[in-house]
């Protein structure tokens, strides 16, 4: 009878074991399955050369230029958070933000996200076509490359609140905002948030026509030649306005966009048109003007031509060359050769 109940006892515990085992089990599956509906993982990575003749900065290397980690979190169906962190050069955090869909029509955002303005800077690093990425006049004037030292470096990212939507069947396409007008990763220094609008017409699927524009004050963050009545700490006026136009075919891609700037008592403007012409289903002709007058009382412009190809030699990952002559009004001319590879998951 001892050995019995010996054996109906092990087997009890061996089968409660068992149970609880597959319980666990099912609940690590569950778990599993969730993360994988409920987060999505991205990332790309930039690798390029660069050969540049400019006598005062002579440039003959291979660098990284982007390498990007990006997560989207979906909270409800509705309910999403979103955060994007460079690893190259100085790690830092690009994109955190939370939004809500309410309809096709309102959809709301609030933290770190791109600035809404120009054509240019919503896109991607992984669709533009210039190696350099955006023009000279989307690069100044939207704070993305620290080419205007009084706005900084901050990848035309901003912190604040935005309202967004599509109206009439996507014929009108908004962005509203309100943001601290600083950069990425800092507080506002002058506590006047910075006005963003973004309006887009849509009358065909191919084509976009529209504007936007900035208006508020800026904190200088550095002292700057072209404007170098505004020292470190000031306020000063920063306004922008750009118009522009995007046509997407099958033979041919083209952007085009004229953009103005005031810093103070200080107007800058530029103006650039990119093309893509798809010779091939995977291979790209690459051709843009970009313009850039940074004081227009003295001139002070540069005018890069730049021609090159581009291979797509899978999906969403590509091989480019490109060569431009940077024309500059006040000093030497220069030669600019780049290659790139991209890679992105």
């Amino acid at each position: 009878m001892r050995k019995l109940l010996i054996t109906l006892l092990v087997c009890f515990l061996t089968g409660h074991i068992t149970a609880q085992e597959k319980q666990q089990e099912n609940v690590l599956k569950d778990v599993v399955n969730t993360l994988k509906e409920r987060i999505t993982l991205e990332g790309y990575l930039q690798l390029g050369y660069t050969y540049d003749d400019l006598k005062s900065s002579k440039t003959n290397t291979f660098d990284i230029k982007r390498a990007i980690l990006m997560a989207r979190g979906k909270i409800t169906d509705r309910w999403s958070c979103y955060f994007m962190f460079s690893l190259a050069n100085s790690p830092k955090i690009l994109e955190a933000y939370t939004e809500y869909h309410f309809m096709p029509e309102l959809s709301v955002r609030v933290g770190e996200f791109k600035t809404m303005y120009t054509i240019e800077n919503p896109l991607s690093p992984t669709i533009v076509e210039l190696i350099n990425c955006y023009s000279q006049a989307s690069n100044y004037l939207a704070g993305i490359d620290g080419s205007d030292p009084l706005y900084g470096s901050h990848s035309g990212r901003d912190l604040g609140l935005m309202i967004y939507g599509d109206l009439f069947k996507k014929l009108i396409s908004y962005k509203l905002a309100i943001m601290n007008g600083q950069g990425i990763n800092l507080k506002d220094k002058n506590n006047q948030k910075d006005i963003v609008g973004n309006l887009m017409l849509n009358p065909i699927k191919e084509l976009s026509i529209g504007g936007s524009f900035i208006r508020g004050k800026g904190c200088a963050v550095a002292t700057s030649n072209v404007n170098p009545s505004i020292k470190i700490g000031d306020d000063y006026t920063r306004n922008r306005w750009a118009v522009g136009a995007k046509l997407m075919t099958k033979p041919l891609d083209l952007r085009t966009e004229y953009l103005a700037g005031k810093d103070g008592r200080i107007k800058s403007e530029g103006y650039y048109a990119t093309a893509s012409i798809h010779v091939l289903p995977k291979i790209d002709v690459i051709a843009s003007y970009d313009y850039l007058n940074k004081d227009k009382a003295t001139d002070n412009k540069q005018t890069n031509y730049i021609a090159g190809l581009q291979w797509w030699f899978y999906p969403k990952c590509r091989l480019q060359v490109q060569y431009t002559y940077c024309d500059r009004h006040r000093s030497e001319n220069s030669n600019l050769l780049q290659a790139q590879i991209q890679v992105r998951f």
